[in-house]
């Protein structure tokens, strides 16, 4: 969901390569939970390429075939190591046997998949990849830290949007992304590749994310029935929990969400996205702060969020939803 200015992203990972950044921007509307402008980035992690707005990859450990014939052996604790991906004989330009898209994308398929179905532009996709500069440097590899990463593919930099749409299960490929479909030849976020990026990546699984929830009946404003507290804050519990604890101020909570402008445009959801998010409540905006603090675990309820406990009504932060935001929200965890 957006967020204002740099906020700390309290989901489980966050990119490595390509730090503070989503699946469209580090301000886009994939983001964590509503945050206030105040937390810088929580721990280091890692992700696909993504634009500016990373939401949460997952990691999971696999084996990856080696891109190249040629390794260096790189430890990896005590008794362990990893191969490192040496660079592509061709790195520095796609070969004449390449194929290449209308947008300028080139690739090569290195190994043929089995599977039958492609995944397409919201499917979350699991993969293998390393990626380099045309000069041969090796800047970001799942491979060498030994996990794959799994991402919605409509939150990655364009080249991979469209690229391992082309791809099925168990294929690997060798894309060579141009400038304008990665970071640009002058990246704005320092330390991204800039130009030309070349990336060897293997497809392990496709999931197809879940179907968006229903627009809310009474999204134009709470109804008669509805609590409202003194600060504005407006509440109906849909589902009554089965814990007996509330969270404070200072707790970390693990919720589900989806949020709608009182138009009914959905502008971001955990559910649509088939992961929850964990983030410290004294983090989010004021209408989240309190109003899940209200909440037992197993609860899901709706809230009305008036603008000066969200955004406001003219959002400082370009893309931020403005004035009165409803949203559904199950607490499943409180730590």
């Amino acid at each position: 969901m957006p967020r204002e200015n740099t906020v700390k992203n309290y989901h489980s990972t966050v990119i490595a390569f390509c730090l503070s950044v989503t699946l469209s921007a580090c301000t886009g509307s994939k983001a964590p939970p509503p945050v206030e402008p105040a937390a810088g980035k929580s721990e280091k992690s890692i992700a696909p390429p993504a634009e500016p707005a990373a939401q949460k990859s997952e990691s999971t450990a696999r084996v990856a075939e080696t891109p190249t014939a040629n390794t260096s052996s790189t430890p990896v604790g005590e008794n362990a190591t990893v191969s490192t991906p040496s660079a592509p004989s061709d790195v520095a330009a796609p070969p004449a046997d390449a194929t290449t898209t209308t947008s300028g994308l080139a690739y090569k398929v290195l190994r043929e998949g089995t599977g039958n179905n492609r995944p397409t532009i919201t499917s979350k996709v699991e993969v293998h990849y390393s990626g380099w500069t045309t000069d041969g440097k090796l800047f970001d590899s799942s491979v060498v830290r030994g996990e794959t990463i799994s991402f919605p593919l409509d939150g990655v930099i364009q080249g991979w949007t469209e690229g391992v749409q082309l791809m099925v299960v168990g294929e690997k490929t060798r894309f060579w992304i141009p400038a304008d479909l990665a970071y640009g030849e002058t990246p704005r976020r320092p330390g991204a590749p800039a130009g030309m990026l070349v990336f060897d990546i293997e497809l392990f699984n496709i999931k197809e994310p879940p179907p968006p929830p229903p627009v809310p009946e009474n999204v134009a404003g709470p109804p008669d029935d509805a609590t409202v507290t003194a600060s504005g804050l407006a509440y109906n519990v849909l589902r009554e929990g089965t814990g007996t604890v509330h969270p404070e101020a200072s707790s970390t909570v693990e919720v589900h969400y989806s949020g709608w402008t009182t138009d009914g445009k959905m502008f971001d959801s955990s559910v649509v996205r088939d992961e929850a998010t964990r983030f410290p409540l004294n983090r989010v905006i004021p209408g989240w702060t309190e109003g899940l603090q209200l909440m037992v675990v197993g609860e899901k309820t709706r809230f009305w969020i008036p603008a000066d406990l969200a955004y406001g009504e003219t959002p400082t932060r370009p893309g931020a939803p403005a004035g009165m935001l409803v949203f559904d929200i199950e607490l499943l965890l409180i730590q």
